[in-house]
């Protein structure tokens, strides 16, 4: 069953067009992944159906609810990813969900949301003081406060090492097990192959393609199309991996 519909979706900039006719629909429970090159629309598109940006035409519908009619309900049901901007420098992690938990007025536990996300033993410090896996994953806390049927996700590893790469990646199949739907943006197409259900390919504002990762590789191997170099059953991030621990490395 779609929890997301999008049809015909149209953003205009004057003579620009940045998302022309997309349509799409995202089940629920599911990891879908919008990807595509800078410039290409995915942003905006994920900012129209946040209901942080006006469209120009087209019909979007979240969680039965329309877009044009019912924003403020639509809002109730989504968690969007904050930018370190968005956070109060002088505030502590649990002062913070605190703070948003208010705003929200969705009552939380911000220690039980901590420990959902392995930061409780970091209750006490300020976000600046974090690493950069322990940001994202305190943004993702944030996203969470409201318990969301649906959470947007913009490039959530990006800059991260790889033992906090993977860990978030776990963090993320675990929010889909809980029953959550996941939109995700990333430029890397190993982190969409593994863990999302479904991808959306988005180029100069239209969908080229939309279908399950394994489903878009082997059309494109039945095409023809041979890598120059044999493909490993591991890559060189497996073999980091291997070597020096998948444990999170954070002062």
């Amino acid at each position: 069953m779609a929890i997301i519909s999008v049809q015909d979706l149209v953003k205009k900039y004057g003579d620009f067009t940045a998302v022309n006719g997309l349509s799409f629909e995202v089940e629920e429970g599911e990891i879908f992944g919008l990807l595509g090159p800078n410039g290409a629309g995915k942003t905006t598109t994920l900012e129209i159906i946040e209901t942080l940006r006006t469209k120009t035409s087209g019909t979007v519908i979240v969680d039965g609810k329309n877009l044009d009619s019912h924003p403020q309900e639509i809002k109730k049901v989504i968690g969007v990813q904050l930018q370190a901007a968005g956070f109060y420098p002088n505030l502590n992690l649990k002062e913070l969900i605190e703070l948003f938990s208010g705003l929200y007025n969705a009552p939380a536990d911000p220690l039980a949301l901590l420990r959902s996300v392995n930061l409780e033993d970091k209750a006490r410090s300020k976000f600046k003081e974090l690493s950069g896996g322990q940001k994202q994953r305190f943004s993702i806390a944030t996203t969470l406060i409201n318990k969301p049927r649906i959470i947007f996700l913009d490039e959530p590893t990006t800059g991260l090492d790889p033992q906090a790469r993977r860990n978030l990646w776990d963090l993320i199949r675990q929010l889909r097990q809980s029953g959550t739907t996941v939109v995700i943006t990333t430029h890397y197409m190993d982190e969409a192959e593994e863990l999302c259900d479904r991808v959306a390919i988005v180029d100069s504002g239209r969908i080229v393609s939309l279908n399950t990762p394994d489903n878009l590789i082997d059309n494109l191997i039945a095409s023809g199309f041979e890598r120059k170099k044999k493909v490993k059953e591991a890559n060189l991030e497996d073999v980091f991996i291997a070597l020096t621990g998948k444990e999170l490395r954070e002062g």
